[in-house]
């Protein structure tokens, strides 16, 4: 089963999207595109999805006043909130320091 874009004779899209296999659509309509292959995600898009995780993973330690090492963790997100501007993006990602 795929996603199938059904088009009429001049190309004009008729139906953007039917969920189908392959036999079904050829056997049923003449014209129609085949389902696009998903693209991975950009390294910049790949990058800003695991910056969000890594703030929301040590949120609660970011929150908590005797948190171990929280003065680290608060530094260490204030770099990831900056990491997109930065020249470094998104070849070289902050580190946690000890």
């Amino acid at each position: 089963m795929a996603t199938w874009v059904i088009k009429d004779s001049d190309g004009n899209v008729t139906n953007p999207g039917i969920n189908a296999s392959e036999e079904f659509v050829q056997a049923n309509f003449d014209y129609y595109e085949a389902p696009a292959e998903p693209s991975a995600p950009s390294i910049e898009v790949s990058s800003r999805l695991w910056r969000d995780a890594e703030l929301k993973e040590n949120d609660i330690a970011a929150q908590t006043p005797d948190w171990p090492n929280r003065d680290n963790i608060i530094i260490y997100r204030a770099a990831l909130r900056a990491w997109p501007a930065s020249s470094d993006f998104p070849a070289t990602r902050p580190v946690l320091g000890t």
